[in-house]
């Protein structure tokens, strides 16, 4: 038995999982990912490593997101530990987002892929107009 949990308790979803298994429909990992992999995700999360920044900061920097979608994805990475949300006490409101230590953690590693991505972009783009044009022959 888990340390954490005492005689007769309710087992925690922690005491559960000690290690996700994303292929497994009940695994909680499955919907953290779904989080830092959605398109707004990982775009948050890459804007986030440069510092700091408020809500109308990052809605200009990740062109094409709606408030309602930054809002959203701001939330869910919140809820999931990997960003911080700062009000400061003070009229009109300021609030600042940025990353906790784990954020940082999930963010380089997105940051990685992103520069895979843009170094690898010209033979992605090739394989995608070869797939284009057998699928239109």
């Amino acid at each position: 038995m888990n340390n954490s949990m005492t005689e007769g308790s309710e087992p925690t979803l922690t005491d559960k999982f000690q290690r996700g298994n994303v292929l497994a429909s009940s695994c909680p990992s499955r919907s953290i990912l779904q989080d830092v992999t959605s398109r707004w995700g990982v775009l948050v999360l890459f804007a986030l490593l440069q510092g700091t920044h408020r809500f109308s900061e990052l809605r200009k920097a990740i062109a094409g997101v709606s408030e309602k979608m930054l809002s959203q994805t701001l939330h869910a990475l919140e809820a999931d530990g990997f960003v911080l949300r700062t009000a400061h006490p003070v009229i009109p409101p300021h609030v600042e987002y940025s990353l906790t230590d784990s954020g940082h953690e999930v963010a380089n590693r997105v940051e990685e892929l992103v520069n895979w991505i843009e170094v690898n972009i010209n033979p992605i783009l090739s394989a995608r107009d070869k797939y284009s044009s057998l699928k239109s022959d």
